[in-house]
C-alpha cells in the first residue's frame, strides 16, 4: 500500500510516504521533518508535495492516510486532521488515526518495566501515559508532575521477579522537563527524542490493522483531553453572565 503519515502533535513537525519497493518487494520510505514550531500550517501541504515528487507518485497512488490522533498541540492537531481528512475525501481512501502517546511508545515496546511517553502540556502539566509489556495501565493523563509521580508508584510491582520490571524510563520530548520536575533520581529520564513520529506512524499501520474498522471514517477528530483557552474562556463568560464580563 502507499501510505501517507502526518504527524502534527508537537513542535517536531513531520510527514513520511511509504510505497512498495518494486522488484525488490521492499517498502521505500520518504520522509520530511523540521522543528515547527507554530509554523504546521506553513509546511505541511509543501513538505506533502515534496515528499510525492521525491517518491515519483501522484497523490492519487494513495491508499490511506494515517494522522496523530492526539493529545497534543490544539493547532497542531487540527491542522493534522484537517489536511488527512481533505486528502481522504478528495481521494476516497480510508483515513485512520493514532493515538500520540500509543504511537511514541512504540519504539521502546520491547523494553522491561515501565515506560512513561511525555509531551509538555504547558501550564505546568504533562500528556503521558503508562505502558508495560505493550500494554496501557492507565488512561492518557493531563496531570502536573506530583500526580504523575504517585500513580508511577502506585503502577510498581509490590514483589517483582528482578528489579528490571520495576525500571520507569520517561521517553519523548517532555521527558527531561517532568523528570527534572518530578526531583527524584529513581526514574530514569530517558532520551529526550526530538525527532518526529510520522515513519512510526506508518510502521504502526503497516504491522495492524488500523484501516480494517477506518474505511472512509471521516467523523473521527483529534482526541482533547484539555479545553482550549477559549473554550474555558467561553465557559467563564457563560456562568458569570453578561454584566459579570468585567471580571474576566
Amino acid at each position: 500500500m502507499n501510505l501517507l503519515a502526518i504527524d502534527t502533535a508537537a513542535d517536531r513537525f513531520s510527514v513520511a510516504l511509504a510505497s512498495p519497493g518494486g522488484v525488490s518487494s521492499g517498502i521505500d520510505t520518504w520522509l520530511f521533518e523540521a522543528d515547527a514550531g507554530l509554523r504546521h500550517s506553513e509546511l505541511i501541504l509543501d513538505s506533502i508535495d515534496i515528499l510525492f515528487k521525491m517518491a515519483a507518485l501522484k497523490p492519487e497512488s494513495l491508499d490511506g492516510v494515517i494522522c496523530m490522533g492526539g493529545p497534543g498541540s490544539f493547532t497542531g492537531l487540527r491542522i493534522g486532521f484537517s489536511t488527512a481528512k481533505g486528502l481522504a475525501l478528495s481521494l476516497g481512501i480510508p483515513l485512520a488515526a493514532i493515538p500520540t502517546l500509543d504511537c511514541m511508545v512504540w519504539p521502546f515496546y520491547s523494553l522491561p518495566g515501565i515506560i512513561v511517553p511525555v509531551l509538555d502540556a504547558k501550564k505546568q502539566a504533562f500528556f503521558c501515559a503508562l505502558y508495560r509489556d505493550g500494554k496501557r495501565l492507565c488512561p492518557d493523563m493531563d496531570a502536573p508532575p506530583d500526580a504523575i509521580a504517585r500513580i508511577i508508584t502506585g503502577s510498581l510491582l509490590p514483589q517483582p521477579e528482578n528489579e528490571w520490571q520495576n525500571e520507569v524510563l520517561l521517553v519523548g520530548p517532555g521527558a527531561k522537563m517532568l523528570h527534572e520536575k518530578m526531583g527524584t533520581d529513581t526514574l530514569r529520564a530517558g532520551i529526550d527524542l526530538r525527532w518526529g513520529n510520522a515513519e512510526t506512524l506508518l510502521l504502526m499501520a503497516q504491522e495492524t490493522d488500523i484501516f480494517v474498522n477506518s474505511e472512509k471514517n471521516l467523523s473521527i477528530g483529534p482526541e482533547y483531553i484539555r479545553k482550549s483557552d477559549a473554550e474555558i474562556s467561553g465557559t467563564k463568560s457563560l456562568r458569570q453572565g453578561p454584566g459579570d464580563r468585567k471580571d474576566l
